[in-house]
């Protein structure tokens, strides 16, 4: 099964502004599959066969032309910049990266201001669906009214299975395919992908079991010395190792919001795994129904939701995240703030479908504000319609995400 992306129109726009496009992204989302769709036989695909000819290659091929895993070809960056000086043209080429710390110096050295970037996740539920709506997440009228158009709803027992099972193309367009087998052999790739770099902070045992640990933490605040003790290895080794899983992109972190007025209490960001199925793998939850009625459901609930709406925005080419969360002083918190055009969009997460008045209570925090405004909030939840919980705001179904 092929699926539609959304972030295919981001990188048609980005093709028209730029020399090069780069798409990144954790290994096995898509990159390669959607910008050979969007190029199609138009453009020259880079092999790994191709790199002992590299010397010689644009001599021989002319753009456009797609080069997978630039990260193993750095060296060609200089040419690339010198055919872009010279013909000064658009969309010459297109480029996908699994591992950016390699990437991003050689790319800001030698492509500035030439390179569009693109950050790919894995299938969002909009794509599973097949639903058009490519608009960011806002709870406003007009998103509303767009997503609710043809939109087709997930079950209780959908969203958990989705939840369970991941977002990887893949895993997703082989329903037969054997979940369990799946993730055996991405995390054996992955480590094999990143073993230079494991490696050199310790044995490959006991960054699996870091993995591990990471994933279980998802949806709480990043205690880096916590995840070390939990692992077993040193607060050096655990630094080392989270930079790892950062630049390949198995997770992303939540800031905590502030202004002049609405002061920020904690300083550390919240993690987030980047695919709930990934990250139940990890936690050794075997099926979707221990996962719901297990003691993370809460955790994953969360972190499907935050996720989701994280990739409505990505998928438009925004790199920049305006996703923060918000917890005071007397540990009052507010899962998630979006903020937009000057207004503060605040949202509750619940994984249960009993949404009430005193859910969206503390979103009266924000009303005070002067050098901002509150916009209508929300609680994510697993009701099945989007209802008035107390003025504008509402109990919103997972599946208008």
């Amino acid at each position: 099964m092929n699926y539609c992306r959304h972030a295919e129109e981001a990188l048609r726009e980005l093709s028209e502004m730029f020399g090069a496009v780069l798409v990144m992204g954790a290994p096995q989302v898509g990159k390669t599959t959607l910008v050979n769709g969007f190029v199609g036989k138009n453009a020259r695909l880079v092999t790994q066969d191709d790199r002992f000819q590299l010397e010689t290659f644009f001599t021989d091929y002319t753009p456009p032309i797609f080069v997978d895993e630039i990260q193993r070809a750095p060296g060609l960056f200089p040419e690339m910049k010198l055919i872009m000086d010279r013909e000064k043209k658009k969309g010459m080429f297109f480029l996908a990266a699994s591992k950016k710390f390699e990437t991003m110096n050689d790319v800001t050295e030698s492509l500035a201001g030439q390179l569009g970037f693109l950050n790919l996740s894995g299938l969002s539920v909009r794509e599973m669906l097949g639903v058009k709506c490519r608009a960011p997440f806002v709870p406003t009228e007009e998103y509303f009214a767009e997503r609710g158009r043809g939109g087709q709803a997930l079950s209780y027992d959908g969203v958990w299975q989705a939840i369970h099972r991941g977002g990887f193309p893949e895993l997703n367009a082989n329903p037969d395919l054997d979940r369990e087998l799946f993730y055996d052999n991405y995390v054996l790739s992955y480590m094999e992908r990143y073993m230079q770099s494991i490696a050199k902070a310790g044995d490959e045992s006991k960054f699996l079991e870091f993995m591990s640990t990471v994933a279980s933490f998802t949806g709480q605040l990043l205690n880096i010395s916590s995840m070390a003790r939990s692992a077993g290895v040193s607060r050096y080794t655990a630094e080392r190792w989270l930079l790892v899983l950062a630049a390949s992109d198995l997770f992303f972190l939540l800031q905590p919001y502030h202004n002049d007025q609405l002061k920020r209490m904690v300083k550390a960001p919240k993690v987030y795994f980047r695919d709930t199925g990934l990250a139940a793998y990890l936690t050794r939850w075997n099926t979707a129904d221990a996962l719901k009625s297990g003691a993370m459901a809460g955790a994953f609930f969360e972190t499907f939701v935050i996720a989701e709406i994280a990739k409505s925005y990505t998928n438009n080419g925004i790199l920049f995240l305006p996703l923060y969360f918000w917890r005071d002083k007397d540990g009052n918190e507010i899962a998630l703030l979006i903020e937009d055009e000057g207004t503060l969009y605040p949202i509750e997460v619940k994984e249960n479908a009993d949404p009430e008045k005193s859910d969206v209570a503390k979103f009266s925090l924000l009303d005070n504000l002067t050098d901002t405004k509150r916009g209508a909030g929300g609680v994510v939840c697993m009701y099945d319609g989007l209802v008035a919980l107390n003025g504008n705001d509402r109990a919103i179904p997972v599946s208008y995400l």
